[in-house]
């Protein structure tokens, strides 16, 4: 054995081959993999193998479109079979939801390059002859997907791997992962020591324990996952794979019979109190109990299952993670990464994935937006198995669920909640959640006030209430109230904090003590990795505030670009403060009777911060806004907020104060065109192409991106963000949705809305730079084009003179 490498895999599944094949591809060839036991002996080797390319965001499907790509030439490549067979694959819709569903399924496909189309019920079976047409109303087909053999991929990688210099120690049991000065030195296995500086937890369903080995929480439960399969009985070889969703099922053909599994309602975790040391190339006992739904199901749709021969019932751990997506990337201990949680769709994401981890891990940065798969977006409640098991059985349990835009989860709930929660209920609060913490969407009792004719056409509608707009109008017209708690506060301090945020920031955020600045963090390339504003507090301290779903990514950032020398510290502060913010024309007539300390305009200036004592709760006052209206985002030590929410409702009453809740957040902050980190902008736009150029100040000096901002402002941009407004205000984008200019599909929608000031329904897309204002543009929602320009932006108070009074 080596006893030294420069990175060391444990796991010899899929994930841990694929990663340790694309670093020897990509250049390091000191590497090492370990395994418990033998090559795929975890999950890999009782996978069902189905290989579907479509997912829900840009970078999953581009990430499932790599392995593809990968498993077309791997074979090739190594002189060994991977049993890839690229059949297609169809998706059937047995309900109307289920055809809208697959209608904005296509339309994401346009976008992502995928030629998925819709077909019949008639054209599905001819595809797929064993199946009943009963009750389909149509289907989705892509040709490009198919099955593979998960141990014939997972044995070509590692060979890919072995031909450009990787060691594989398999029967060798990492014992423990000695650390020093916060990073990984050392990996010991019950066969020697090998000192390195890069670990990848690739461990499958070990990847938790292996992460105690070095305090790292990786929260994943194992799911004991069934599927079945019939004796050869004549059916084609090429048959695509199938999923039926309204069923809970899924089909792929094999060697003339049939692999069929589903996603019970009822699931069973498995493993909690530890995996058995000898769990090694093993399956668990048949539970035909458990599988008889599923079986039920099957036979409605496949009729000839009701006699089939079962060659066998295949029972195995599946290791599913709380929101059913990979963990993937580096966590607090530096050196140590994970690649774990593949949700039973491992194989269809290993060849992508692999390659994602490794370019991340030499390039310093992933090529894709990876933040819904980082390791590091969970919070420290997940340190919990209650609620991680909590969660991962709802994932589970609803995986071929509909998930309507703004879906929210249920298990687990309530968990985080702000001081002012009891005073949220109380005002008839219908409650989303975010990072465990329970928020408003909106007041309920506020509907009557709203028009219901203003409902969005569609799904758009769903989860939406009249309420909406009559918090909009408040803000508007007099002012709204918001419980902004769940903020995310990071504090950064010492004597290298200024010089610190200045290499890390595009904008001048080290000005005077109150100054309070709305900047973006850059990667090298000049991608936005962190969008917040900072404010600083004093000459060695400065607050940063950002999105509730961002405040570990952006904690970890920072972290990792830090000195060592010890002369910054930075801390998570967001449970320690609460925030309630209020906006609107009233809000300084609410707002200074309640307080000693002159909030004038000339007094207390836009963007700036001042200490200062609402009744009788002291509060950090920054003047700033996400809606686009005069206001205040008022900060105390939580013990105060309920108080604080109090003082301002009762002084506000009498000037018609309202509250207000996210949904309408949304709607005002599109009016404005304020941009949503991981939506509109993120590591793969530049500030230019996202419209927050004047935010740059490219003359203060060096910092991180700054050299791919200059290329970027002298060259001539190929896309750059616009506003969108859309001839039918009933039809509400929802994300992702493809634009056309000029009968061709040229850019893809990132967010959008309705606002009720403007009345006009507002997206927001990436669109060829030459597409100025007035450009004619369609955008097609559920199947249907609709006629839209482009605008000018903001679209609401296009000076901003509202903010300024």
């Amino acid at each position: 054995m080596k006893t030294h490498a420069r990175a060391v895999v444990i796991g010899g599944g899929v994930g841990g081959a694929s990663i340790l094949y694309w670093l020897t591809r990509l250049g390091w060839t000191d590497v090492v993999l370990v395994d418990r036991s033998r090559v795929t002996s975890g999950s890999t080797f009782h996978s069902a193998g189905l290989v579907g390319q479509l997912r829900g965001s840009l970078s999953l499907t581009r990430m499932m479109m790599n392995s593809v790509d990968l498993y077309r030439t791997l074979g090739d490549e190594v002189g060994l079979e991977t049993g890839w067979h690229e059949v297609g694959s169809l998706r059937l819709a047995s309900s109307a939801e289920r055809m809208e569903e697959l209608a904005r399924q296509a339309g994401w496909a346009k976008t992502f390059g995928l030629p998925l189309e819709l077909v019949s019920a008639q054209d599905a079976q001819r595809m797929f002859t064993p199946m009943s047409t009963d009750g389909v109303l149509g289907a989705a087909y892509l040709p490009t997907d198919g099955y593979i053999d998960p141990s014939q991929l997972t044995f070509a990688m590692v060979e890919g791997a072995r031909r450009r210099g990787a060691e594989i120690y398999e029967d060798t049991k990492v014992a423990a992962i000695d650390t020093g000065g916060g990073r990984v030195r050392r990996v010991v296995t019950d066969k020697g020591a090998i000192d390195t500086e890069l670990v990848v937890n690739a461990g499958g369903m070990f990847a938790a324990e292996i992460g105690r080995l070095v305090g790292v929480t990786v929260p994943l439960i194992p799911m004991a996952h069934e599927y079945l399969i019939t004796t050869p009985s004549g059916l084609p070889r090429d048959m695509p794979t199938m999923r039926d969703p309204s069923l809970l099922v899924y089909y792929r053909p094999e060697s003339g019979g049939l692999v069929m599994g589903g996603y019970e309602r009822d699931p069973a975790p498995w493993g909690l109190d530890g995996i058995p040391a000898d769990f090694n190339g093993k399956l668990l006992e048949p539970d035909w109990d458990r599988f008889e739904p599923l079986m039920t199901n099957a036979i409605v749709r496949t009729p000839s299952l009701k006699d089939a021969s079962v060659v066998r019932l295949v029972n195995g751990p599946e290791a599913f993670t709380p929101d059913g997506e990979f963990i993937l990337g580096p966590t607090d201990v530096r050196g140590f990464w994970v690649a774990a949680g593949f949700c039973a769709h491992g194989l269809a994401g290993a060849g992508g994935m692999g390659r994602l981890v490794a370019e991340w891990i030499i390039d310093g940065r992933p090529h894709l937006d990876a933040w819904e798969m980082d390791s590091r977006r969970f919070g420290r409640h997940y340190s919990s198995r209650e609620y991680t098991l909590a969660r991962t059985r709802e994932v589970y349990s609803t995986y071929y669920d509909v998930k309507y835009p703004g879906h929210e989860r249920s298990a687990g709930r309530p968990l985080r909640l702000s001081p002012a929660y009891v005073r949220l209920e109380e005002l008839g609060a219908t409650f989303g959640e975010k990072s465990g913490w329970e928020r408003a969407n909106w007041f309920e009792p506020n509907a009557a006030r709203g028009d219901e004719s203003l409902r969005p056409r569609g799904w758009a509608g769903r989860l939406w209430s009249p309420a909406i707009e009559a918090e909009h109008r408040a803000c508007r017209e007099t002012a709204a109230l918001f419980d902004f708690t769940s903020f995310a506060k990071i504090e950064v301090r010492g004597r290298g904090a200024a010089d610190c945020l200045e290499r890390l920031c595009d904008n001048r955020v080290a000005r005077g003590v109150g100054a309070l600045t709305y900047t973006q963090m850059l990667n090298e390339g000049g991608g936005i990795e962190c969008d917040f504003t900072v404010t600083r507090l004093a000459d060695d301290r400065f607050r940063i505030v950002t999105g509730t779903a961002f405040g570990q990514h952006d904690l970890y950032w920072i972290r990792d670009h830090v000195p060592d020398d010890g002369s910054v510290q930075v801390e998570d502060i967001t449970s320690s403060l609460a925030c309630i913010g209020l906006w609107g024309p009233a809000a300084r007539l609410i707002l200074q009777p309640l307080t000693t300390t002159d909030i004038s305009n000339r007094a207390f200036p836009y963007v700036t911060a001042q200490q200062l004592a609402v009744g009788s709760v002291p509060c950090l006052a920054l003047r700033v806004t996400y809606v686009g209206e005069l206001g205040w985002e008022l900060y105390c030590p939580s013990e105060f907020g309920l108080r604080l929410w109090d003082t301002i409702w009762d002084g506000g009453r009498s000037h018609g104060l309202s509250a207000g809740g996210y949904k309408a957040v949304d709607s005002l902050r599109l009016e404005k065109g304020y941009r949503v980190w991981g939506a509109d902008i993120g590591p793969e736009a530049n500030p230019y192409e996202a419209g927050l150029g004047s935010f740059v100040k490219l003359d203060k000096g060096e910092f991180i991106g700054r050299e791919a901002l200059l290329r970027a402002r002298d060259a001539d941009p190929a896309t750059r963000l616009a506003c969108l407004v859309l001839d039918d205000p009933h039809s509400v984008a929802l994300g992702s949705e493809p634009v056309r200019i000029g009968g061709e599909v040229s850019g893809r929608v990132t967010s959008g809305g309705y606002g009720y000031s403007v009345g006009r329904s507002i997206a927001y897309a990436y669109v060829p730079a030459s597409a100025r204002t007035g450009t004619a543009v369609e955008v097609e929602i559920f199947g249907t084009w609709v006629p839209g320009r482009v605008a000018d932006e903001p679209l609401f108070d296009p000076h901003g003179a509202r903010v300024r009074s």
